[in-house]
């Protein structure tokens, strides 16, 4: 049986964790339009290659429908926000840009380790049955998020909030308790396109909504294929995933890299990656690397086949060496990748 105040005290008890926000929403919270956008986005085929998405939508569009007896959903934040403007490094053309929240720890691990301590303590409160999740599950964080008032689901389709910008990791735990719901968030991008513009693929078919097959996070990371040859001339310096969007938003100026949980303060080795030190990896180099790091479940195969790209984007003649030493690689991904790079320098002779 909870006590009177327990609401708060599970706030209190958030922050003591590492989360800088926390919100409760009712189970059935999510607007019913939700869904039916989520299933609209994958008949338009805009998820690509991410079946994953399509097998348990019906789970992802509602909490009781993933699991009966929740009652509540608990939203929780947990800041990432950088020290410096990602774009900084855009001109570095020997240089890999790695997304900020792959730099530091991988957050799954962070943040599922914090939401099962805080559903230890709720056990102990009294708090009934509860299930925690961390991205890896039907779930859809982003609407429930907004619903708990944690913020709002942006142009960019990521969540923004009026004081963690959107560099933040969301985690939730449904409870079969009932919990009294916070005030859902409203919508504060306004007239604002600046994500929209900032995106170098033109990913985003209409505010709200990303077209993943156009996005480079998805390309960089969750495509195992070749990338498509219209994509990879803007792909840039870009090796895995992307910050543009994300780091265009005027409401990050609230964003304060200060209160980023410690884990996720990026290593120094990922902060500006030497793109001939990548197209160089083995397989235990890039083990070696990366461990510890989200990076590491893409393999090898595909961060060099990123960095090739990169490469063919740097203008630079010194790494044609280094990728002419690809085109007897035995991932025909990364071959097909050097023999663009090499042709994109004008290193004809080499692809010869």
């Amino acid at each position: 049986m909870l006590t009177e105040g327990f609401e708060q005290r599970l706030k209190e008890e958030a922050a003591r964790l590492g989360f800088l926000a926390c919100g409760i929403c009712d189970a059935d919270a999510i607007d019913p339009l939700a869904g039916e956008r989520l299933r609209d986005w994958l008949a338009q085929g805009h998820h690509g290659d991410m079946g994953w998405m399509a097998d348990r939508a019906d789970q992802r569009a509602s909490p009781t429908a993933l699991w009966p007896e929740a009652q509540s959903v608990i939203m929780l934040a947990m800041s990432y926000a950088p020290a410096q403007d990602p774009m900084t490094l855009a001109p570095a053309r020997d240089r890999g840009r790695i997304s900020v929240y792959a730099q530091g720890r991988d957050y799954h691990d962070v943040v599922k380790k914090a939401l099962k301590a805080l559903a230890r303590w709720m056990v102990d409160e009294g708090a009934g049955a509860l299930k925690v999740f961390v991205d890896t599950a039907p779930v859809m964080e982003k609407p429930l998020a907004a619903a708990a008032g944690l913020g709002w689901q942006g142009k960019h389709s990521n969540v923004l909030s009026r004081e963690l910008g959107n560099w933040f990791f969301l985690g939730s735990i449904y409870t079969s308790a009932r919990l009294k719901a916070d005030e859902p968030e409203r919508d504060h991008c306004g007239s604002c396109t600046a994500c929209q513009t900032a995106c170098p693929t033109d990913a985003f078919p209409a505010p709200y909504r990303v077209d993943a097959r156009r996005c480079i996070s998805y390309l960089t990371i969750e495509h195992k294929g070749p990338i498509p040859e219209e994509f990879r001339a803007a792909i840039g310096n870009h090796i895995y995933g992307c910050d543009d969007c994300l780091a265009a938003c005027p409401w990050n100026k609230f964003a304060d890299a200060a209160h980023a949980h410690h884990q996720f303060l990026g290593r120094a080795e990922l902060a500006a990656p030497s793109l001939a030190d990548l197209l160089a990896l083995d397989d235990a180099a890039f083990r070696e690397i990366f461990s510890g790091s989200p990076i590491k479940r893409i393999g090898r195969g595909r961060m060099v086949r990123n960095a090739a790209i990169a490469a063919g984007n740097s203008n630079d003649p010194a790494l044609i060496p280094p990728l002419a030493a690809l085109l007897d690689d035995e991932d025909e991904v990364v071959r097909d990748a050097a023999r663009w790079a090499l042709e994109r320098l004008g290193a004809v002779a080499a692809v010869a």
